[in-house]
């Protein structure tokens, strides 16, 4: 029997180790294109959809320079990493009754990749990508759609994510949004933003189950 308890879990940068990889993937873009933007601020961006962060890094959208991040990112898409806890997070979570989501702003490719390489395909309830909605984060659409999903509200609904657009988007929801340092946000910038509460990675948050923010949706 599954709770009246949403969990939404970002992946870039928060199930897996990505982030630097899209980095590299769009400074070769945008080098390739003729522009150019620092490394450090395009990571900075890393969790926002493609054309919000192209009008931040260089004033519009492109689609031609977002093409090539993504053949860049799939030349790279073999060395993502997952980080150690993130599987079992979600297992476990799934097997208490809570309903588990992924909301990412990721293509439906990459996350059916990432799907498959934390083999986690069997606890997910459901799972919303930047194919499913008009606005990516910091925008809300994609939260709001995987509720809607599956008939959740905000009020017990959390998100886990890596970047202060993830938490901006769950804001903006009214969600509350947990926070992991995997993506090279800092805690002091996590918590800025409104975490309810910051974590090294998801291990971390695995290990916190019992006693951290989830336990409420578990009956602790």
């Amino acid at each position: 029997m599954k709770t009246a308890g949403l969990v939404l879990f970002d992946v870039d940068g928060t199930l897996v180790d990505s982030n630097y990889l899209h980095t590299v993937a769009w400074s070769r873009a945008l080098r390739a294109s003729g522009e150019w933007a620092p490394m450090n601020a395009v990571h900075r961006l890393i969790g926002m959809g493609s054309d919000s962060l192209l009008e931040a890094l260089i004033g519009r959208s492109d689609e031609a320079i977002a093409s090539a991040w993504r053949t860049g990112y799939e030349a790279l898409i073999g060395e993502v990493h997952v980080f150690p806890g993130a599987a079992d997070l979600l297992t476990d979570l799934h097997r208490a009754g809570v309903t588990v989501g992924l909301a990412t702003s990721a293509p439906a490719d990459h996350l059916r990749h990432m799907i498959d390489l934390l083999a986690i395909r069997d606890v997910i309830d459901l799972s919303t990508n930047s194919d499913d909605v008009d606005r990516a984060k910091p925008d809300p659409e994609v939260f709001l759609t995987a509720m809607r999903r599956v008939g959740g509200e905000a009020s017990t609904t959390f998100v886990v994510g890596d970047s202060t657009w993830d938490i901006a988007a769950a804001n903006a929801a009214r969600m509350r949004c947990i926070g992991v340092e995997t993506g090279g946000f800092s805690e002091a910038e996590l918590r800025d933003a409104g975490a309810v509460e910051v974590y090294e990675d998801v291990g971390a948050l695995h290990a916190d189950l019992a006693s951290g923010p989830l336990a409420e949706l578990l009956g602790q």
